[in-house]
């Protein structure tokens, strides 16, 4: 005796396309995040008995390395337009600070300058960035 019925089976779908493409994509993304690089300015900072820890997020973040290069937000900046930059960054922020991340071995005729710019552009604060020892 035979019955005729629905075969219970017959209505789900085929779920091996999109296994596949899951698989290809996490290949992908696992290749890919190999290859990128985190490229970031090698400062040696100074160290400073007194440091403490910073809480603000909205600052000027500007960076002096050994080669006397500067940098605002990781971008390099001539010394004629260090002045524009530094107001351009601060316009909007509450709190008109900026952080200098300057190298051990940076001249300090660079960071004078860098802190001169600051205080012409309108900044109300600024910190040097140190480690403890």
């Amino acid at each position: 005796m035979e019955f005729k019925g629905v075969k219970r089976g017959a209505h789900l779908p085929n779920l091996t396309p999109m296994i596949d493409i899951v698989l290809l994509l996490l290949v992908f993304f696992l290749l890919t995040a190999h290859f990128v690089k985190n490229e970031s300015i090698n400062v040696d900072l100074p160290s400073a008995e007194s440091s403490e820890a910073m809480e603000n997020d909205e600052v000027v973040a500007i960076t002096l390395d050994s080669d006397g290069k500067i940098l605002i937000d990781g971008s390099a900046v001539e010394e004629s337009l260090l002045e524009n930059r530094i107001r351009l960054g601060l316009k909007g922020l509450k709190k008109k600070m900026v952080v200098l991340h300057g190298d051990k071995a940076a001249a300090m005729g660079k960071a004078v300058l860098v802190m001169d710019a600051a205080k012409k552009a309108g900044a109300d604060s600024m910190d040097i960035v140190t480690q403890k020892p």
